[in-house]
């Protein structure tokens, strides 16, 4: 849910409508109103559709990227392995 809120702020930030971005991202307006609502049987491409209409493309690089328990997780097994 909270994507699709960040979604619906940058648009209404934009000062870009529900019908201008649902067009621009090639998608219908219900699609749209998904997104908003973080309904998770939308595909990525949808997002990623959006994202691509309001200009905000390069943010798709940051999902993910603090991977707190991966490192953690990683840093446990790299110690272990140390210990043998």
């Amino acid at each position: 849910m909270e994507v699709g809120k960040q979604i619906k702020l940058a648009r209404l930030r934009r000062k870009i409508s529900c019908e201008m971005a649902a067009e621009r991202a090639k998608i219908s307006r219900a699609t749209l109103w998904k997104i908003e609502k973080g309904d998770p049987t939308v595909s990525m491409g949808a997002y990623l559709s959006v994202l691509f209409a309001l200009r905000l493309e390069r943010d798709i690089l940051f999902l993910a990227k603090d991977d707190d328990m991966g490192r953690a997780l990683q840093d446990k097994e790299l110690l272990w392995r140390d210990e043998r």
